[in-house]
């Protein structure tokens, strides 16, 4: 899916949970607290908020957006830039279930 969006300049959605630029898929680098609470930590830091697609962790452009998502399966829409590997966000809406 990623790909699909590396070749196009135009919007696409792509799900996957928001997570930060530090811990990826993983998270457990502050002991003891949930996800979404080390997801918060690590974007506080000189990490920022992204998604993970199951395959890769892409930035984010709204970072004030995606902190809302910490840790939960979203759907983003908007426009990757290839060099920078970011997606410029348009929305960022939660998955059912959350």
């Amino acid at each position: 899916m990623l790909a699909a969006l590396l070749s196009a300049a135009q919007a696409e959605t792509l799900t996957g949970v928001i997570t930060d630029t530090m811990c990826g898929a993983r998270h457990g680098m502050i002991k003891d607290q949930p996800a979404d609470q080390c997801v918060k930590m690590c974007a506080k830091g000189r990490y920022v908020y992204a998604l993970f697609d199951g395959n890769n962790v892409v930035k984010l452009s709204d970072q004030k957006t995606a902190a809302k998502y910490a840790a939960q399966k979203v759907k983003v829409t908007g426009t990757l830039d290839g060099k920078t590997k970011t997606i410029k966000v348009s929305s960022i809406e939660p998955l059912d279930g959350n």
